[in-house]
């Protein structure tokens, strides 16, 4: 070649020739080496510098340097090469590219995206609600190539095809990594509602909540986090779940509360509802129950009269059970118990005010204070028996005043009484009502074995049915009194202690029995009637309530009747002869023979002084059997 070194270094690159000139350079990358120039301005130099290039040695070196001096550059082309094709090649339909603004138009806004290009997005893309352009000159924002031409020859760009490209990449993230996203609940479909995670989902009703949800309309406009539970790019589909991200949220803040929960901390918790048997405790992740029992020491109806949904309350921790997760809680253990001193607060026979909360077939509640009730008994309220129902008495909401009968901490109750702020009548009984007088009552009730007969309030006397008349076999006293009857009675006994007084009725009345056994002897002759039969005689009226009984034996010609034939017919009215008398008993003993006897054996008009001698001698063991058998029979009534 000719020429010297420095031309073969220089002469490429400070005099190109006219083709080159003519030839655009790539930016960033050398001017190319001329066929044969030197490779390095070094390797020229050394020749000039060391000596000709004749020399053997100095020609191997030149050489060796020329070649790796080849090498090198040629590498380099090639990487220089391929990045300046890389740069220059055209954007891709549907790629996303970073751009700046250039400028705004009343209908573009005009982005550069590199590659020596320009592209246009509709204004309307980037326009806020108002209707004012949300970008200006300088701004970057990113873009998508989309299909089309422009007027102008710019490229066609599409911001919201770019925002929903880069979002369906932000949401396949999301969920194959199951990350929770935001969204905006935008209307109501069939089945479910339609959320804006930066595409339209689609989030099923039963998605929504842990717990069934009525009102989805409700939901319409709520920014909700929710999970994507399944996506679909291809076909645009995606479905997501609010319901997931609170189930997962619940679980970990469970998690801490289990771990944290004690029995007997207090906890800070919120109302979430309320039932008939108390309230549930949103205590952050997991639920307690607030039992209606455990609100107050007082009584409380339901859990309304103290609590709201939404309240923020602090309660203790009664009892946990960490494997079924369940809490137990308590209000009223947060301030003292006051049945601890109920003793010193009332004592017995202490007067106490309050006031009438609720009313039973027993008797009535009486609150004394907050979380203190007593009971006021039925048998309480009054000395009478007589009263059916407490509401006779008080009625709920009353004001009254009661005697502290009894206190019994361990099992809270109180006993009250009402009729104890009055004297009790049984204790001057004795000094107002003597044995013998007559009293005047009201039948309050009937028993098989007697009546109860109110004298005054609160003093009942007892008619036995024995007690009710002399003469008269009374199986009930139904059958002579009725209740509510007024009658009068004789004080037969008076027992204060026990509280008793016995009454009679027949006592009003002399005994006409004791009358009979008064005017009358044995021998003397009674006139009466035949009023039963029995097969060992028959029995004689002889005075209202008074019989006798005529011996078969005692009757003339008796054994020549038949058996089942009565002695005497009944209703026969005749003499007959007293030959036994038992006042104790109350039993007479009769005998026709001696009538006859004596009329035999005395003149017509005479009487019949030795009557009694006659019959002195009989025997009267058969008499006494008979009567004593027939007192336990009921053939027919006495009367």
């Amino acid at each position: 070649m000719a020429g010297t070194p420095e031309e073969h270094i220089h002469e490429p690159i400070d005099q190109p020739n006219s083709r080159d000139e003519h030839q655009h350079q790539l930016p960033g990358r050398p001017a190319p080496l001329a066929p044969g120039a030197p490779q390095a301005a070094g390797a020229g130099g050394a020749d000039s510098e060391y000596g000709s290039s004749n020399s053997s040695d100095d020609d191997e070196s030149a050489d060796f340097l020329a070649a790796m001096n080849a090498e090198m550059a040629e590498e380099e082309y090639g990487h220089l090469i391929d990045d300046y094709g890389g740069h220059l090649e055209p954007p891709a339909t549907g790629e996303v590219l970073q751009g700046t603004v250039l400028s705004v138009t009343s209908k573009d806004v005009i982005v550069d995206i590199g590659y020596k290009m320009e592209g246009a997005v509709p204004i309307h893309q980037l326009l806020d609600a108002e209707g004012n352009c949300t970008v200006q000159r300088g701004d970057v924002i990113h873009v998508a190539v989309d299909k089309g031409e422009h007027p102008e020859g710019y490229v066609v760009l599409s911001h919201d095809k770019a925002n929903r490209l880069k979002n369906w990449d932000t949401l396949e993230r999301a969920h194959r990594e199951s990350l929770v996203v935001s969204g905006r609940v935008t209307g109501r479909t069939k089945g479910g509602l339609s959320v804006d995670v930066g595409a339209l989902a689609f989030m099923p009703g039963s998605q929504v909540d842990q717990r069934p949800v009525h009102n989805l309309d409700a939901w319409v406009g709520q920014d909700i986090p929710v999970k994507i539970l399944k996506l679909n790019r291809r076909r645009g589909n995606i479905v997501v779940s609010r319901k997931a991200v609170v189930e997962e949220d619940v679980t970990l803040r469970k998690g801490a509360i289990l771990d944290a929960v004690t029995e007997g901390a207090v906890v800070t918790g919120t109302v979430k509802t309320l039932t008939e048997y108390g309230a549930f405790i949103d205590l952050g992740g997991i639920d307690g129950l607030l039992h209606v029992s455990d609100m107050s020491f007082g009584r409380v109806n339901h859990p309304s009269e103290m609590l709201t949904p939404g309240d923020q309350i602090s309660v203790k921790v009664l009892k946990f059970d960490r494997e079924k997760e369940r809490i137990s809680l308590g209000l009223k253990q947060l301030n003292p118990d006051p049945w601890e001193s109920i003793h010193e607060r009332y004592p017995a026979g202490a007067r106490v005010i309050g006031r009438i909360v609720s009313i039973t077939d027993y008797g009535a509640f009486v609150e004394l204070e907050a979380g203190v009730e007593g009971l006021i008994h039925i048998s309480e309220m009054t000395w009478s028996r007589r009263m059916k129902h407490p509401s006779k008495v008080v009625r709920a909401g009353d004001q009254v005043e009661a005697v502290v009968l009894e206190a019994k901490p361990k099992d809270r109750r109180i006993s009250l009484g009402i009729k104890q702020l009055e004297a009790d009548p049984w204790t001057t009984v004795i000094d107002r009502y003597s044995v013998g007088s007559v009293v005047e009552g009201r039948i309050r009730k009937l028993s098989d074995f007697g009546a109860f007969l109110e004298i005054e309030e609160g003093v009942d006397g007892l008619v036995h049915v024995s007690d009710l008349s002399w003469t008269k076999r009374i199986k009930h006293p139904s059958e002579m009194l009725k209740k509510g009857q007024i009658i009068q009675a004789v004080i037969l006994r008076i027992d204060s202690t026990n509280r008793r007084l016995s009454l009679g009725v027949k006592q009003l009345q002399p005994d006409a029995w004791e009358l009979f056994f008064r005017d009358h002897k044995i021998g003397d002759i009674v006139a009466g009637r035949v009023c039963r039969a029995a097969s060992f005689g028959v029995f004689v009226e002889l005075a209202p309530g008074v019989e006798g009984l005529c011996h078969r034996s005692e009757v003339p010609a008796a054994n020549d009747r038949r058996p089942d034939e009565p002695a005497i017919p009944l209703g026969d009215e005749m003499s007959f002869q007293i030959i036994k008398m038992s006042e104790g008993e109350k039993k007479i003993g009769l005998s026709l023979k001696g009538v006859v006897d004596q009329q035999e054996r005395s003149a017509p008009g005479d009487g019949f002084p030795e009557a009694a001698a006659d019959h002195s001698g009989y025997d009267d063991a058969p008499m006494e059997e008979n009567m004593q058998q027939d007192e336990g029979k009921d053939e027919s009534p006495t009367s």
